[in-house]
This record gives structure tokens, C-alpha cells and sequence, in this order.
């Protein structure tokens, strides 16, 4: 299974540009040519583009330095250096970058194939042939080529998904999502089981789908980093619909959890309340007595949906739901009434 990598940090250069020429026409009938130096060429820039395959930042994980090459000196008979060529870095959707010393938001990369120069390749010089003048018909002045851009660059992954799973450790969100997709995530019965984010694409028919992200499961004080928090709320940010999986007979109550899961999302960011939410009470299968248990339930303004991730029971139904909350996502938006095709790696 591939690694998962959200933050690198890298050094970018563009190309410096060429040196413009001094040079002079050599000809037989002409023994005082007049300067004819070209122009240099311009660096190469840094391109950083979305590649809608990619789901990780592992690549650049191993290479940390990228440098374009240089422009190509000017050379006589008014003939310009070729251009130094550009070095695209390509990276998953959802990728942020920023300025690694100043914290500087430069770009928020969402779409598939867009892209941005980060570093432009410096300009190249200029020949003697441009300083000619009425005064000075041969000049031995030319410029030197400029710098290329230099910058220390910080890459965050946000994970883009129409629905995110939310819940404590060992709530059932890993086997859920290997229920209703092809995602084969590590399943234990044992808190933290999850250590990265999965992905994965949810088929309600042939026609319908939505991509889905579990995340670990939030301790209390995730808000803070506890528990590696802030790394994993960051991927719930972009979601369109959140699920939130309680647990039944677990060592906090359905209702507590409830209220503490609500409690890290606000503290995260106070926009993810606003996030619209389904509720699911996970692992009804091994209850008996639904009577005693219902005074453990949540509030009655909230409408909890009783699902057993491990035995099937009342996922297809919620699958629908959330698929008509992901439509309804994007007709707010006033985009078309169908999400647009996405096809992430499936874990």
C-alpha cells in the first residue's frame, strides 16, 4: 500500500537567463560590420501542476530540490539563446503551498490539470545589436542574463471527498467503508487501527458514486495535535457531507461522543458545524435490548440512523441519503445536478 504523506517542504530555482552576445559581422565586403549580438534566453520556470491521479505527496518526499536549467547565451548574427526548459512538479488535488518561511498562502490547488508557475526563470540579457545608436554604431555593451526565482516552499495535502468519516477510535469507520467499497483499509479490534487517511469511491448504482475519506479516530484534544488531530481534521476541512459514526456499547457513551466529536470540529474550525451531517450509531447487531438503550441516544432534534457496519444492516439506505446530500451540496452551488467525474486511488 502506498504511503501516505500530507506535508513535505521543498526548494524550488528557476533558471537563470542567458547573457546577451557582443559580437560584430565578419564579412568580406563589409570589414566594419555593424554589431549583431544576440539577445540570451530566458530561464526556465518552476511549474507545479495538478495531477488528478495522485493521492499522496510521497514523490517529493525524496527529492527535495528542484532547479531549471539556465537560458542559452546570445550568440551573433542576431540569433537568440534558446529558452531553458520548464520543470513541472506535479502534485494531488488539494494541495496548498505556501511560503515556508513567511507562512505566505501562494496557491490552493483544487481542479484537475490546473496549475501555477511558482518561480519564474529569470529574463535573459541583451545583445550589443540593441544599443546601437546614431552616436554609437558599435557598442561592446551587452547585459548578463537575471536571476531565477528562488523559494522555500511548504506543500499541505487537503484531501478533497464528498463525505468524510468522523468519530472516536474503534468506532467501526474502517470496516464501514470496506462495506460499501472496494477500499481495503487495515481493520482491528483495537483503537487507531486507522493511522492515515483512506479513500475510496462509494457506489449507490451504476449510474451514482461519491468518494468518501475516513480519517483516524479523534481523541479529545485533537483540535490541539493531540493525537496527530490537526493533521487529520485538516482532511474533513474540503468535505461536502460528514458522517459521524457512534458506537454502540463503547467506553464513551453515544451521546458523549456525540457532543465531544462536535466539540473538536468547532474547536478545529467553527465552519465545519455548518458542514451538513448524518449521524450513524454503529454496531447495532449486538444489542438486545433496544428499550434500555434508547435513554443513552441523542437529543431528539438529532436523527440517528441505527446501521451495523459488519453485517450490512441499514447502509444502503444511508448510502442513498448521502449521495442526495452530496446533489444537494452542489445544486447550492448552482453546479450541475450530477458530481463531476473523480477517480482517486483507491486504497
Amino acid at each position: 500500500m502506498t504511503s501516505f504523506i500530507d506535508i513535505v517542504e521543498i526548494s524550488v530555482r528557476a533558471g537563470d537567463g542567458g547573457n546577451g552576445c557582443v559580437s560584430f559581422r565578419r564579412l568580406r565586403n563589409i570589414p566594419r560590420g555593424g554589431p549583431d549580438g544576440g539577445d540570451g534566453g530566458k530561464g526556465g520556470d518552476i511549474v507545479i501542476r495538478v495531477e488528478p491521479q495522485m493521492r499522496t505527496l510521497l514523490d517529493l518526499r525524496y527529492r527535495r530540490k528542484y532547479k531549471a536549467p539556465k537560458g542559452h547565451q546570445g550568440e551573433g548574427a542576431r540569433k537568440s539563446g534558446h529558452g531553458g526548459d520548464d520543470v513541472i512538479i506535479k502534485v494531488p488535488p488539494g494541495t496548498i503551498i505556501q511560503d515556508a518561511n513567511s507562512g505566505r498562502t501562494l496557491a490552493d490547488l483544487i481542479s484537475a490539470d490546473q496549475e501555477i508557475v511558482i518561480a519564474r526563470g529569470g529574463d535573459g540579457g541583451t545583445g550589443n545589436f540593441s544599443f546601437r545608436s546614431a552616436t554609437d554604431q558599435a557598442p561592446t555593451k551587452a547585459t548578463l542574463g537575471r536571476e531565477g526565482e528562488k523559494l522555500d516552499l511548504r506543500l499541505t495535502l487537503k484531501l478533497i471527498a464528498d463525505v468524510g468519516l468522523v468519530g472516536l477510535p474503534n468506532a467501526g469507520k474502517s470496516t464501514l467503508l470496506s462495506a460499501v467499497s472496494q477500499a481495503r483499509p487495515l481493520i482491528a479490534d483495537y483503537p487507531f487501527s486507522t493511522l492515515t487517511p483512506n479513500l475510496a469511491i462509494v457506489r449507490v448504482d451504476e449510474a451514482a458514486s461519491f468518494c468518501m475519506v475516513d480519517i483516524p479516530g479523534l481523541i479529545e484534544g485533537a483540535h490541539q495535535g493531540k493525537g496527530l488531530g490537526l493533521q487529520f481534521l485538516q482532511h474533513v476541512e474540503r468535505c461536502r457531507v460528514l458522517l459521524i459514526i457512534l458506537e454502540v456499547g463503547g467506553e464513551v457513551s453515544a451521546r458523549d461522543a456525540y457532543r465531544q466529536l462536535l466539540h473538536e470540529l468547532e474547536s478545529y474550525s467553527p465552519k465545519l458545524l455548518e458542514t451538513p451531517r448524518i449521524v450513524a450509531l454503529n454496531k447495532i447487531d449486538i444489542i438486545h435490548d433496544w428499550q434500555q438503550f434508547d435513554s443513552d441516544l441523542l437529543p431528539q432534534d438529532v436523527e440517528l440512523h441505527r446501521i451495523s457496519a459488519a453485517s450490512g444492516e441499514g447502509l444502503a439506505p444511508m448510502m442513498q441519503l448521502l449521495f442526495k446530500k452530496v446533489l444537494e451540496s452542489f445544486a447550492d452551488e448552482e453546479k450541475p445536478d450530477e458530481i463531476p467525474p473523480y477517480d482517486p486511488l483507491v486504497t
